[in-house]
Parts: structure tokens; sequence; C-alpha cells
């Protein structure tokens, strides 16, 4: 895949589209550049504020820097067709980050962009002297927004992008200096997401707009990464260097007990947000952008123009969403007979612009561990089931194949609708034969007595055989009778932050020594979010109604003494491959404790022997490199570059 070297500018911003009036929902306009003076009008303050969502796109979904917060941590590893943008992360032999190869370099390019525009509707808001203080908030929580992400990656980063801290630049400034975590928190990130608390409302602007549920969630989150930042308790170092001390006097357990009171205060005053009745529901492309959802980058099918790409083909490039292609592996290889002496054979599973399906790209994978321990209990919880695609059925009509059945494992008759091939939830008491010469799977499944699908145990997972990622799968609803549009990018919107979240927020911080309230104890918390997940409505990869409430074994098996390792573990089962987790094991400070090695089979089909891999995570790796296009793009000496550069690149 050809890289695109983001070549950053701290100055100018550019700006693509613009809102006309504040209707409800948001009208985007394609516009090459904003003068300064135009932000001195109202349209260009409504403008810059639309900017300010459409930017998400270039963020979330963009697989690549999708795969720089998953790839390399306990949830997933390289696949089969993988290239350097994956293997490097993975930091198991096969590749290296660097200031060149870390795909971080995305949101670098993208979040000053947009922290610049942010910089001139705050200036300018004032002067125009229509605009409100909840549109102004909009403003303050996306700049506050993308600092958070930038500290938490990077390090101490620039409030000066050239015409002085958080003032909007219109200068071509090629010099920088980065400032300390501290002061990017307390200058930026706290009274920016304060403010945005304060002034936004409780239902949105707009459809999908930012309100104050989510301010509180990212204000909460930022207490709480910053409490882990002061506490430091593995040596993580930092950069640039600075005492781990804050410039408010406050101590690490005052910023957790902040991140406590905040995320309960918004769980007690949700406004419109709340859980969804089950897991299912969540991540139901029929159900997006449903009442859990506080923030995602938006798409949608009925038109390129509000799309932001092609509804016809995917470019694999943002603003796309194209994350879902990542983990889904070529399941159209799979073969089945349309005569009984398997002289001749179809693909009886086709690419189709359905949620379980989607365009295959195999260039990342789970675990064995992920299948076999973070989703140990496929039973009671419902979440593996609502994570994976695990059931492949046939859809050979829809590709204009009229066969009425097909031939498959044992020889037994499949029909439309019906498993072709089966990812078993459990190794089998009777050993699966991979070697039948009679009717062997093409991909290296086996087959069990009795069974028409072929089948793969948990432990003979591979690079190229493996679970699709059901959650981020496609869905349209025009694609009539056939397979639809599966080469063009996601039309689903890709969600960003969930009401879900503020309960582990609470139960983190309070782990953390926070003092809680009456029912709301991490044990307490966690267990909202198991008992929720051991609700069924559907039997999504048996594709049957299924009603059951298993919340009381879930609840019973939480244990009495929640751990930081238990909330761990329990985020990747809620929010498995959605791009939380390296964020999550770096604030934690245990990604090399969790995810220093794994297992997996290999790259060949009917390769079913698992391997131990180590990974070599290193202190230095907690924080990403500076981009080598912001690096080349700066008119500073070699040493400074050095100097600017964090450790270890």
């Amino acid at each position: 895949m050809k890289r695109i070297n983001i070549k950053y500018v701290l100055g100018a911003t550019l700006l693509s589209m613009f809102m006309l009036g504040c209707s409800e929902i948001l009208e985007e306009q394609p516009r090459s550049i904003y003068e300064p003076g135009y932000f001195k009008t109202e349209k260009g303050v409504l403008g810059g504020v639309t900017s300010m969502y459409a930017h998400l796109r270039y963020i979330y979904g963009q697989a690549y820097y999708y795969n720089s917060c998953i790839t390399g941590t306990d949830e997933a590893t390289y696949a089969q067709s993988a290239d350097g943008n994956f293997k490097d992360h993975d930091l198991s032999g096969v590749g290296q980050i660097t200031a060149s190869t870390s795909r971080s370099d995305v949101l670098w390019g993208t979040a000053f962009a947009n922290i610049n525009t942010a910089n001139g509707i705050i200036e300018n808001a004032k002067e125009v002297g229509t605009i409100s203080d909840e549109l102004v908030a909009e403003a303050y929580f996306f700049r506050g927004f993308d600092y958070f992400l930038l500290t938490q990656t990077f390090g101490g980063v620039p409030l000066d992008l050239g015409a002085g801290k958080l003032k909007f630049n219109t200068s071509t400034a090629r010099t920088s200096v980065r400032n300390t975590v501290p002061e990017v928190y307390s200058e930026a990130i706290f009274p920016d997401l304060i403010f945005a608390v304060n002034n936004l409302p409780e239902t949105g602007r707009v459809v999908g707009g930012v309100t104050k549920t989510a301010a509180r969630l990212f204000l909460a989150k930022a207490y709480l990464t910053y409490g882990w930042w002061l506490q430091n308790p593995n040596s993580i170092p930092t950069y640039p260097e600075t005492p781990r001390t804050d410039p408010a006097g406050h101590d690490a357990q005052w910023y957790f007990q902040q991140a406590y009171n905040i995320a309960v205060e918004a769980i007690d005053n949700p406004g419109p947000f709340g859980l969804q009745p089950t897991y299912y529901d969540v991540n139901l492309a029929t159900n997006d952008r449903n009442k859990e959802i506080l923030l995602y980058a938006d798409h949608t099918e009925t038109s390129e123009f509000y799309n932001g790409g092609s509804l016809t083909y995917g470019s694999g490039g943002a603003p796309d969403n194209f994350a879902g292609w990542m983990m889904t592996w070529n399941y159209t290889n799979t073969r089945s007979a349309t005569i009984e002496d398997w002289s001749t054979v179809i693909s009886s599973v086709q690419r189709e612009a359905e949620q379980h399906l989607g365009r295959p790209w195999t260039r990342m994978c789970p675990t064995i561990n992920v299948v076999e321990n973070t989703f140990a209990d496929k039973t009671n919880d419902s979440r593996y089931d609502g994570t994976f695609t695990t059931v492949y059925r046939g859809n050979w009509p829809k590709g204009g194949i009229a066969n009425e059945f097909v031939y498959n494992a044992n020889n037994m008759k499949v029909y439309p609708g019906e498993a072709i091939l089966s990812f078993l939830n459990d190794e089998p008491t009777e050993a699966i034969d991979y070697s039948n010469a009679t009717y062997k799977s093409n991909i290296g499944a086996g087959v069990l007595p009795g069974r028409a699908d072929f089948v793969v145990s948990p432990r003979a997972i591979s690079r190229i055989v493996y679970p699709g990622l059901w959650k981020l799968g496609p869905h349209r609803t025009d694609n009539g009778k056939g397979l639809g549009q599966p080469n063009a990018g996601s039309t689903r919107p890709f969600n960003i932050a969930k009401f879900s979240e503020l309960y582990f927020i609470a139960a983190e911080a309070a782990v953390k020594g926070a003092t809680t309230v009456s029912g709301k104890t991490a044990y307490d918390l966690i267990n909202v979010i198991r008992a929720r997940a051991g609700k069924w409505r559907f039997d999504n990869n048996g594709n049957v109604a299924k009603t059951a409430d298993n919340s009381e074994a879930m609840v019973a098996a939480t244990p009495a003494n929640i751990d930081i390792n238990y909330i761990l573990a329990e985020r990747s089962r809620e929010y498995y491959a959605e791009g939380y987790r390296w964020f999550d094991l770096v604030r934690t400070q245990t990604w090399s404790e969790i995810a220093g090695s794994y297992e997996i089979c290999g790259a060949n089909y009917g390769d079913h022997t698992p391997k131990t891999f180590t990974r070599n995570i290193e202190p230095y790796l907690y924080l990403r490199p500076i981009p080598q296009g912001q690096l080349d793009g700066m008119e500073m000496t070699d040493a400074e570059k050095e100097a600017y550069q964090n450790p270890g690149y």
C-alpha cells in the first residue's frame, strides 16, 4: 500500500466543509481553504464548526491509524496479507516502528489542522457577535479532544502553532516547540473540556452533535489518564522530560477522584443517552446512531457528497470508513461442490455488503488467546457472539448462481442461508478431521461426523483463516437481491465514544482509590455492564431469535475484588477491536505485561499448529514517534530535530 507522508506545516489550516444554517443535520459543502478574514463572518465560524465533525472521518475508520491502535496489543496481530503498516506495529520481530513507519502520523496531521480551526473559531466568535456559547463550546470540545488524543500518543505537543499559545495561526511557521504533558493538560485539555461541559447542551444541536454527556466522558477520561501519568507506577519515560508534578498542586489521587465524580455525574444525568438493552443492539448496523453512542464519524449510503467518499468503490484511504476490511479474511475462497463427485466447485460464500461479510483484506487477525481467554465464556456472555462472525453462510444465488443446493462437508447438502463454515466456540471432544481426502476443504478447514459445515476450532485459527469482525461489518439497504457494493467503504458511522464507557472510567478510578458513593463501587459499576452482556435477544451467528437472561450468572462470576487487570479484560470484551486497546494498555502501563506474547497458527491454509510469538515492548514505545513528515517540514537544525523527536526513535 502506498504511504502518503503528511508534511504538516504548523500554519494555515485546510478545511473541506462548511455549514449552511443551524438545521437538524450538518449541511456540508466543499471549500478548498478558508482565508483568515472568512473566520470573522458568521458563515465562516459555522463552517469551521462543521469541518470539525468532518475531520473525524480522517482519523476514525482510517484503517492504518486503526491498525496502530490495535495491532501489537493483546487484541490482534498481523494477518497473512499484511504489509509493513501492520507488521511494524506487531513488535514481534517482523518490523519496527520508526518515525517513517508509525501510522500515528495520521493523527498528527489531522488533529493539528483541526486544532487551528478551533483556535480560529474561538478567537473570532465573540467578534462576530451572533455565535452562542453553546456553538463555541463545540470548538472547545474538539480542541480538547484532539489535544487529549495527541498527548496520549506522543507526550507533550505544541500549544503554539506559530501565532502564540492556542492562537489561530495564519502564517507558514516552520519551527515548533513542544510543551510538556502537564502544560498541555492544564492549559488546553482540562479548561477546554470544562468549558464544553459547562456550555454544551444535553441534547445535541444537530444529529450526532457533541453534548454535555460526551464532554463529561472525555473530561473524566482525561482526569483518569493524567492521574496515571502523575503516578507513573512502572517508571515509563515521558517527553519532553519534566517532573511528574501538577501545576495546580494536585496529586494523582485528586485526579482519580475527579474522574470518578465526573463519570458518575454523567451516569446520573444522562440526558437522551443510556445503555442499549442488549450488547447485540449496540453494534447492530440497523440500529446505528443509537442512544448509547455519544460520538461518531458519520457516513451515509444516500449521497457520495455527504458520505465523503465513493459509494461503489473503496479508495483504501480517508475519508472512507475502511477499518472493517482489515480483520476480514478471504472467506470467498471457500469452495463447495455443485456435483456430488466434486468435479465442479463454486465460491459458496461470496463477497457481500452485509454485516457478517464485507471486503476481505486479511491484514489483521485475532489471536488464539482472544478466542480462548478474552472471550472464555461464550455461553452466558453475549459479547463474543456480538463481536465476531463465526458462521459463514451460503449466499451463492445473490451472485447469480442458480443451484438449489451445494455439497459441502461429509458430502452433505447445504442450502442458501445455511452454514458453509463454522468457527467452533470451544475445542470439540471428538477430534476434527482436517485431512479428509475426499471432501477436503480448500481453505484447510476440517469435518466432524454428521455436520454439513466445515469447521475450525479455536486452537486452529491462523493468520489466514480466523473469525471475522462482525461489529464493524458493512451494511447497505440498497443491495436489492444481490451482493450490493462490497468493495465500497462502509457507509456506517464509525463509533468513537459510548455511554457504557462512563461505567468503566468510574470503576477504574474507584480501583485507583477514589471514594465511591453508595451503589457505585467498582464491583457495582462493572456488574451493570456484565449484567447487560448476559442478556440475549438474538443468536447472531446462529441466525435465530434467542431470549435469554444470564445476568445472574454473569454477576455471580464477577470477582468480589475488582483490580485493574480485570477492568482491562472487561474493557476488551466490551470494546474489542474498536480502537481503544493501545490507549488502555499505555494509560495503565500494562502493555508489556498483557500483550508481551500471543499464540497463532501460520499463514498457510491447513496450518493448525499454534506457535507462541514474543513481543519486544520497550518503555520508549509507550510514546509514538513524531512523524518524519513533520520533522522534514521544519526549518530546524538536525540537533533541534533530534531534540524534538521522542527518545528511542
